[in-house]
């Protein structure tokens, strides 16, 4: 009897064709007609693969989001992924060298969607699907924070009993990833008040003064021991030398590990009051991702995957990263979520982004066990 390893193996060629194709319909995030060309071959590798067809979510701005179904039963298994990249158009070539593979949005996450396709065909072509309803959302806003595609994630997450997000493994390895931090993204908008830098400074409320004492107090809101970040990662203001500056702006990213310590960070922020009392404040923006916190529903996944690895001839490690993905907001409704199940390679987001050929067979036929068994 032919195993998944062994259909897969034989259809390697094919598998790598499949990721260089997608990789070619070249997605970044804010351009809408180039992220829906890729969904229209995205889909057309599904009809290829898997007959089926998508459903379609129409966006004004971004990319159109695709969901995909094939089987049935009561129990539904998302798989979560996103086609959307950050390079622009012709920014990087695509190419295969010795061992590696190289193109935009390769490792986050093209071939982790390819992989999951290619998994569910295994399963569907050597009669091993599992007995439930196997649903593939694509979306096309990850890299922007997914502001369009949130809403569709939470409602299909919390339809489903398991989420698998096919997200690059670890950077630094293989690991699978079972926690991920939340984030969020705040402004903070200061005026004072401009005066003459040398005739009558003492007029004046300068904005930029008021910047730095609010800079020191953000960031001892941070919680090392808790795994709480906080980074004012951008500042602008004032203007003419010789005029005390009437605004300044700051921009403020965090990160936390635990919803309350989510909501500890907003509150403070948004209390945030002037250093000089005739300063004013205006605060906006909010936690953009909750945290994905690893439960015993997560591990149980985690030791499902770690179990068909090792009996691929491989070990498989778990992590907790500081990044995010959707994956947080299907574990923030409380359902069993396992993610970092795509490509293994390096430098997401980097100039040589790529993913480690030898290990796409290998992989896929994990996610292929891990479908078959949740």
């Amino acid at each position: 009897m032919k195993t998944i390893h062994d259909y897969l193996h034989a259809n390697q060629r094919f598998i790598l064709d499949d990721i260089e194709k997608l990789v070619r319909a070249e997605s970044p995030s804010n351009d809408k007609a180039a992220v829906d060309a890729c969904g229209q071959t995205l889909s057309q590798l599904f009809l290829d693969r898997l007959n089926c067809q998508p459903d379609v979510y129409p966006q004004a701005e971004q990319g159109d989001h695709l969901g995909f179904t094939i089987g049935e039963g009561k129990r539904q298994i998302l798989i979560l992924g996103h086609f959307d990249t950050v390079w622009d158009i012709g920014r990087l070539s695509i190419r295969r060298e010795e061992d590696k593979f190289y193109g935009p949005g390769i490792l986050d996450m093209k071939a982790g969607l390819m992989q999951a396709v290619w998994a569910v065909k295994a399963l569907n072509e050597l009669n091993q699907l599992p007995s439930a309803r196997i649903r593939f959302l694509c979306t096309s806003d990850e890299e922007l924070g997914s502001p369009t595609s949130r809403e569709r994630i939470e409602q299909e997450s919390v339809a489903s009993d398991v989420v698998l997000v096919v997200e690059p493994a670890t950077a630094t390895g293989s690991a699978l990833k079972t926690a991920r931090k939340g984030s969020g993204r705040f402004y903070m908008h200061i005026t004072g008040r401009a005066a003459h830098a040398g005739n009558n400074p003492e007029d004046g409320v300068n904005a930029i003064e008021e910047l730095a004492h609010q800079v020191q107090y953000l960031h001892s809101l941070a919680d090392t021991s808790r795994g709480t970040t906080v980074n004012v990662g951008m500042v602008q203001g004032g203007g003419p030398l010789n005029v005390v500056p009437e605004t300044a702006e700051i921009g403020i990213d965090v990160r936390v590990s635990a919803l309350d310590e989510g909501e500890r960070l907003q509150n403070a922020i948004y209390n945030c009051q002037p250093h000089h009392s005739e300063a004013t404040l205006k605060v906006t923006g909010d936690m953009t991702r909750p945290p994905m916190e690893r439960t015993q529903a997560t591990e149980k996944l985690f030791l499902i995957a770690q179990k068909a690895a090792g009996e691929l001839g491989f070990e498989l490690t778990e992590a907790s990263v500081g990044g995010g993905s959707d994956g947080n907001f299907a574990a923030a409704k409380g359902i069993p979520t396992l993610d970092g199940l795509g490509a293994t390679g390096a430098a997401p987001h980097a100039e040589y982004e790529h993913i480690e050929i030898e290990t796409v067979v290998p992989r896929t036929c994990m996610l292929a066990e891990l479908i078959r068994q949740v």
